[in-house]
Parts: C-alpha cells; sequence; structure tokens
C-alpha cells in the first residue's frame, strides 16, 4: 500500500483533550487505530493517543476518499484526520469515556504507517504473559495504564524538584563510572580500555559524593540519581533504580524529616492524595516488639505482648516454658472459621511456622467469658484495650486472634537473635493479613491518606551478626554514625551488638521507601569504624583514602537520606511491580527481552579491554 507523508496535516488537538464545548471546531488529530468498525457506508476509527480516545466518524457519501483509506485500516495503523468536531446523538453518548459526548466527523484521513498485527493489543486492559510485554515492550507502553504511570512519574519527579528547590537544595549530578566501595551487594564493574587490568564501578549510591559535596560547601544538594546494584531481584527491586537522594550539613533528624515529609506531600498532592504530617516515628526495638518486622505495616492491627500476663499456674496449665514469650495478633474481619476451616489453619501455620503453641481465640467468647481457654480471661481485655490503642477499634465477632509461643527447644537462632519469636511471629502476621486480604480490606485503595500509613523508623543497631561467617558487618554503611553515648561507653569494641546507629528509614504500607542517617564528620571516628570491622588502617586507607583525606579539611556535620522514586510511583499507580513503572525493566534474571542484554561481545573488544572470557568450572 502506498502511504501518506506526513507533514500535509498539523496536529490542533490530541485525542483525549475534546469535549462538547469543543463542537463545530475543525481539527487535526494524530494517532495509533486502537479498534475499527465497519458499518458499510459508515466507518468508525477510535483513535488513540497518550492523553486519550477519540471516536472518528467516517462517512462514504460525504468523504469518499478518507472513508476508502478507513477501509484498509487496521488496529496500529498511525494515522492523521482532519475533522470536525460535533456532538452524538442522542442516548449514543458513551459515558466510560471522557471524550464520550463527541465524534469527529472526517473530511481528511491519511495514513502515516501501516502496522503488522501485533502479538497483543494494546487496547487491552491486561496482558497475562509478562515476557511477551517486555519482549514487545513498545507495543506495552501504548497501553493507557502504562501511560498513565509515566505521566505520574513525571509529575512526581517535577514535584519533588520543585519543592526541594525551593528549599535551597541545589541538584548536582555525580559520577556514574567510579571506584568499587563497600555499599551492601556486588558491584557492576566497568573495565578500562586505558588502564588494562583496572575497573570502574556503577554506582550502588553517590554515598561518598554527595558527602564530599557537603565537605565542599554546598550545604544542601539533591539528585534524582540513577543506581547500580548486582543483587537478586523481585517485584520490587531492579538491577538499576532511581533514587531520590539529598544531603545537607549541620541537620538533625528532625531537620530531614520535615524535609521528606515535605517532598513526599508535594509528590502525593499530584496524584491528589493530601497526606498527614507529621508522620509516626518508632524506634527499631519498638518496631521489632510491636510488627516484628523493621518495616511495619501498619493497615494491619500490632501484636501484642502476652507474656507478664500469663501465670505461673497458666504457665504449667499450658504447659509453657517460664522462660518463653507469648506474643498476640489480630486479623480483622475474617468471620467465623468452622472448626474444619480453625484446623486448616493451624496446620499452615505449623508448616511455615514450625513447631510452637497455637490458640484461636474467638472474639465472641471472649467478649461472653465462656471458659473455653484459660488464656481467655487473662488476655481477652488486653488484646482489646491494646488494639484499640494502635487504631483497630474494639473487637467484633468477625475478628480473628492468634496466641503464640515456642514449644521448648526454640531454635539455634534464639543464641544469636534473641528478637527471633518477634520477627518470626511478625512474618505469620504478614502471611495471614495477605491470606485474608479481600476479607478485611485493609490493602485495597480509596485515594485517601488514609491508604497510606507513613512512618520513621530510628535508632538501627549499627552492626548485624553474620551466623555464616560469623563476624559483624555494618547493618546500615560504614559512614553512619553511632550515638554518641555508646562510643563514649566502649561498646565499638566490646559490645557491638548493643551500639545504635543515628540511622533511620522511612516506610510506607510494609515497603521500605529510603534509608539515611547521620554521618560520620570526623577522621578518627571513621577510622575506628573500619577497624570495628575487621578492617585494618593499611586497607582502609587503599580503599578509601581520598575520603578520609577529605575529612581532615574542615568536614561540618551532615546527614541525609535516599528515597527510592520507582517505589514510590509504584505504590501510587496501585502496581505490583517496578516493572510497570520503570519504562524498559529486565525480567527477575536481569534480561532485557527487548534489545536482547546482556549479549556477547567480539574477540576484538575482549582483547582492546584486555579481557579474557573464562569458563566457569
Amino acid at each position: 500500500m502506498t502511504l501518506d507523508f506526513l507533514g500535509k496535516l498539523q496536529r490542533t488537538h490530541y485525542c483525549g483533550d475534546l469535549r462538547a464545548t469543543d463542537a463545530g471546531a475543525t481539527v487535526v488529530l494524530m494517532g495509533w487505530v486502537n479498534r475499527r468498525r465497519d458499518h458499510g457506508n459508515l466507518i468508525f476509527l477510535d483513535l488513540r493517543d497518550r492523553t486519550g480516545l477519540a471516536q472518528i466518524v467516517l462517512d462514504k457519501e460525504n468523504a469518499p476518499e478518507a472513508h476508502a483509506k478507513a477501509e484498509a485500516a487496521r488496529p496500529e495503523y498511525v494515522v492523521a484526520v482532519k475533522g470536525t468536531v460535533r456532538r452524538r446523538a442522542a442516548g449514543l453518548e458513551n459515558p466510560n469515556m471522557p471524550t464520550g459526548e463527541i465524534e469527529i466527523v472526517a473530511a481528511e484521513l491519511l495514513l502515516l504507517n501501516d502496522a503488522k498485527t501485533p502479538p497483543f493489543s494494546p487496547a487491552e486492559d491486561s496482558i497475562a504473559n509478562e515476557e511477551v510485554r517486555l519482549k514487545y515492550r513498545y507495543l506495552d507502553l501504548r497501553r493507557p495504564q502504562m501511560q498513565k504511570n509515566f505521566a505520574l512519574r513525571h509529575r512526581v519527579a517535577q514535584a519533588i524538584r520543585g519543592y526541594l528547590s525551593d528549599q535551597g537544595f541545589l541538584e548536582i549530578e555525580t559520577p556514574f563510572m567510579t571506584r568499587s566501595t563497600p555499599e551492601g551487594a556486588r558491584d557492576y564493574l566497568v573495565p578500562s580500555r586505558v588502564h588494562g587490568g583496572e575497573f570502574y564501578a556503577l554506582p550502588q549510591s553517590p554515598q561518598i559524593f554527595k558527602q564530599i559535596l557537603m565537605i565542599s560547601g554546598f550545604d544542601k544538594y539533591f539528585q534524582i540519581a540513577r543506581c547500580f546494584r548486582d543483587e537478586d531481584l523481585r517485584a520490587d527491586r531492579q538491577p538499576e533504580f532511581t533514587q531520590i537522594d539529598l544531603e545537607m550539613t549541620f541537620p538533625s533528624q528532625e531537620t530531614i524529616f520535615h524535609t521528606v515529609e515535605g517532598f513526599l506531600t508535594s509528590a502525593f498532592r499530584t496524584a491528589g492524595i493530601e497526606l498527614l504530617a507529621p508522620f509516626i516515628q518508632m524506634t527499631y526495638d519498638q518496631a521489632i516488639a510491636k510488627y516484628g518486622i523493621d518495616k511495619p505495616d501498619m493497615r494491619l492491627p500490632a501484636m501484642v505482648d502476652l507474656t507478664v500476663d500469663l501465670t505461673p499456674e497458666l504457665r504449667e496449665t499450658l504447659k509453657i516454658a517460664p522462660e518463653l514469650p507469648v506474643l498476640g495478633f489480630v486479623i480483622p474481619s475474617v468471620g467465623a472459621l468452622s472448626g474444619t476451616q480453625r484446623r486448616a489453619l493451624a496446620d499452615e501455620i505449623r508448616s511455615s511456622f514450625g513447631d510452637c503453641g497455637l490458640d484461636f481465640l474467638d472474639v465472641a467468647r471472649l467478649r461472653t467469658n465462656e471458659a473455653f481457654h484459660p488464656l481467655a480471661e487473662a488476655i481477652g481485655a488486653k488484646l482489646t484495650a491494646e488494639q484499640i490503642v494502635f487504631g483497630a477499634g474494639p473487637f467484633t465477632t468477625e475478628d480473628l486472634a492468634i496466641v503464640i509461643t515456642p514449644k521448648p527447644g526454640t531454635p539455634s537462632s534464639w543464641n544469636y537473635d534473641p528478637q527471633w519469636i518477634w520477627k518470626r511471629v511478625g512474618a505469620l502476621r504478614l502471611q495471614l493479613g495477605q491470606k485474608f486480604a479481600e476479607k478485611h480490606g485493609r490493602y485495597t485503595q480509596t485515594g485517601t491518606a488514609a491508604d497510606f500509613k507513613f512512618l520513621w523508623v530510628t535508632d538501627f543497631p549499627m552492626y548485624e551478626w553474620d551466623e555464616e561467617t560469623k563476624v559483624w558487618n555494618a547493618a546500615h554503611h560504614p559512614f553512619t554514625s553511632p550515638h554518641e553515648d555508646d562510643i563514649l561507653a566502649g561498646r565499638l569494641t566490646n559490645d557491638k551488638g548493643a551500639v545504635r546507629a543515628l540511622a533511620y528509614d522511612i516506610v510506607l504500607n510494609g515497603t521500605e521507601l529510603g534509608s539515611g542517617s547521620i554521618r560520620i564528620h570526623r577522621k578518627d571516628v571513621q577510622a575506628e569504624i573500619f577497624r570495628s570491622l575487621g578492617m585494618s588502617d593499611e586497607e582502609a586507607k587503599e580503599r578509601f583514602g581520598f575520603f578520609l583525606d577529605a575529612l581532615e579539611y574542615g568536614t561540618p556535620p551532615h546527614g541525609g537520606i535516599a528515597l527510592g522514586l520507582d517505589r514510590i510511583v509504584m505504590i501510587l499507580a496501585g502496581a505490583t511491580s517496578l516493572r510497570e513503572v520503570i519504562a524498559f525493566p529486565k525480567t527477575a534474571k536481569a534480561i532485557d527481552l527487548m534489545v536482547d542484554a546482556p549479549s556477547h561481545v567480539s574477540d576484538q573488544q575482549l582483547r582492546d579491554l584486555s579481557l579474557k572470557i573464562v569458563t566457569r568450572s
């Protein structure tokens, strides 16, 4: 077929912008054929661009040439149309389309390009095979939901830039090619052609550079930064990702919290959501005690510690060892469970939780104090009272309460992680929250601030024990400042497990959006932290000599944070994967199916880089 030449018409409007007030206007629209309906003398084309759809009417009697071209048009053909906007006849309006009150009566139609039959239609709401979507990403991105996601991402990024700029932050770019430093994951390495056998590393974050910018006197820095980590992937993790990175001098934690709450409020406002600030704060220990995890999801009621409510007599009756904790939690609105359902749920929990004590507390019986279980009278009132404190309201007969204690013979992990039971029960709480999600409805977004439970988690452990290697590692990164009290008490050398870091996370609905800390600004303290991690002075100088040198030239106290832009947009879009808000993402195996990367390179390229491929044994 012969295609018309682009340039004969100039676009005047976007498809989704036209309304009844435009009736009578002459317009030129351009886009893709979303759908074609042939009624003989009348052909209807739904024309699509990033703003939406417009219905085009091609009448054989009034515009025979345009009608003839429309007969050849198929879905995903690129066309231009010139015509007149008119209101649809009464009763023929489409309330499901923003442009459903009007249609464009075509006078001219240009076929700008044809299209093969696509492997899926961008008009579909969802496509089950994600690999096909990623292979033909250019088709997938035409889908209206994907267009909305990236328009949202743009607005969020613009709002953040605007807010931070208004607060006196300077946007400064940092290098993509730097030296390899420990950041918690494997580096992506870039071989140097000029310096054979040597490598750059892609940044896992701009951490050291943004600290040096504070040493350089810029006072407030931010960057919407591209970062790279060679780690195992999941739905909310990609090898290359974007973070909102900021640093400031002379801050308190509260200063940083206020700044982050400010730009998040601006960002969420672009999606029509007004956040409630300031956000809740709790320490790491409080988060573990109440939720069993350092990124609490507060949409469900917290756990309660029932240990002290058990008298020696009750412990003896229930065969609970004196030293073991007893924890309880509630899943709201589960409804009545039959005996068979209760037994099946108990078996399911034991299969994932391990050998533990387990009781289901029927709320109705708790309220009437029927003697069905020795724990009822002792803990019923406490469960109800504590849940009201955490905003869940009083129990109803639809709620499911679960009480758990480990039986004697706890796992060896108890020896090096005394919070093991809290973490495991917290994981069970989340597991059952997902299992009964449709019943309790707490995960469904309604577009209000109540859907978004933000909090700050503070005072993280400075070190974490690696049971496999039997060493203490930095829990955050080695540039995080410990609490001064812990330094003065000598805990850096004699009690690492008790050292608290001036580190904090921002958490939303159980997802860690970002981490930050007050940094070390003194060389002697930084050198001591390196030594506490088993790094010799010589090794520290080899790896961080430039940074240690910089600390000697009048480094101000400073601190900052980095938040995942991709995760923020994913949550706002109601998506379940980062791949829905990253234009060209990788699969779970870090493959780009569209461009077929990674790929082999030529022998000449390898020689240029002084590299040789060695097969793994």
